[in-house]
């Protein structure tokens, strides 16, 4: 079973920063892509960014591109996701994701496992 635990998120004000973590264990975290989704109130969950299992590849929406950077750390099992430049929109509810293969994917149904998500809020 895997666990993957989400923090960092809170209220910032627009241009602002905030570094969101997700912890994961329970499985061989290194041997797979993450990814980062969020899903602000009345829309669906939308896809953020992704790493793949090395570090060495990432993608990302269009939306946060130049924005927000994605990283992770094998020796702490652990995958990050740097926001900066914060805006209004970007208010929403981060969720971190484990998927079933090395590189990752921008779409849901690659990842297996879910965490409970973490709320961002930037003010105007």
């Amino acid at each position: 079973q895997v666990q993957l635990v989400e923090s960092g998120g809170g209220l910032v004000q627009a241009g602002g920063s905030l570094r969101l973590s997700c912890a994961a264990s329970g499985r061989p975290y290194s041997r797979y892509a993450m990814g980062w989704f969020r899903q602000a109130p009345g829309k669906e969950r939308e896809f953020v960014a992704v790493i793949s299992w090395s570090g060495s590849t990432t993608n990302y929406a269009d939306s946060v591109k130049g924005r927000f950077t994605i990283s992770r750390d094998n020796a702490k099992n652990t995958v990050y996701l740097q926001m900066n430049s914060l805006k209004p929109e970007d208010t929403a509810i981060y969720y971190c994701a484990l998927d079933n293969t090395i590189l990752g994917h921008t779409t849901e149904a690659s990842y297996d496992y879910w965490g409970q998500g973490t709320q961002v809020t930037v003010s105007s």
